[in-house]
């Protein structure tokens, strides 16, 4: 019974702290989440642009 009311006592430690926890956690998983979003449009935008520009190489090589 000692075992099991220590683990009870130390899960409502853990609880508390996670509550009353500064909110620097939340704000760096907002920046992992921006981050994500800005490289997914960068490769989206240089997934276009290659393609653009190697559609237009081809019309050039055509042309000679």
């Amino acid at each position: 019974m000692n075992l099991i009311n220590y683990l009870v006592v130390m899960l409502n430690v853990r609880i508390e702290r996670a509550r009353t926890a500064p909110t620097r956690g939340a704000s760096a998983v907002e920046w992992v989440i921006i981050t994500a979003i800005i490289a997914a449009v960068a490769l989206g935008l240089a997934t276009l642009i290659q393609g653009l520009v190697t559609d237009k190489q081809g019309e050039i090589e055509d042309s000679f």
